[in-house]
């Protein structure tokens, strides 16, 4: 056989176990809601934000990149918690979030922070291409 059908029947094999075969065969995916809110740069709305660009990207793999056209990225791990619901870490606190809004057009988080706060924020799916705007100096 050649090696592109071999790749592609070994991949639907893969695919076909279910998760704990998956989980036992060495691989790791963090639970999900739905392809809308993984692997889509999402872009905080600017009036939400104070400050244009902030990005943040959900992998299905369970890890998170949060970056902004002002500060450096961070990489952190990620899990659904609920139906609707999600948490990250950051530093050393654990970010708990509820899913308020999600389409293939717009995420609303609403972000329970130390005591008792809860703050929403609001991302809009990434244009391509995007270029962040020149901050000024």
């Amino acid at each position: 056989m050649r090696p592109i059908i071999l790749a592609t029947l070994a991949v639907s094999a893969l695919c076909a176990l279910p998760a704990s075969a998956q989980e036992a065969e060495g691989m790791t995916s963090a639970p999900m809601i739905g392809a809308s809110l993984t692997e889509k740069f999402w872009v905080q709305s600017e009036e939400d934000a104070g400050l244009p660009g902030s990005m943040v990207l959900f992998l299905s793999e369970g890890t998170m990149l949060q970056d902004s056209c002002w500060e450096t990225y961070r990489l952190s791990n990620w899990k659904m918690t609920g139906e609707d619901s999600l948490s990250w870490q950051e530093d050393t606190m654990t970010i708990e979030a509820d899913i308020v809004e999600l389409n293939e057009a717009e995420l609303i988080l609403a972000l329970h922070l130390v005591g008792d706060e809860t703050v929403e924020k609001r991302y809009t799916a990434s244009p391509v291409p995007f270029l962040c705007p020149d901050m000024p100096r």
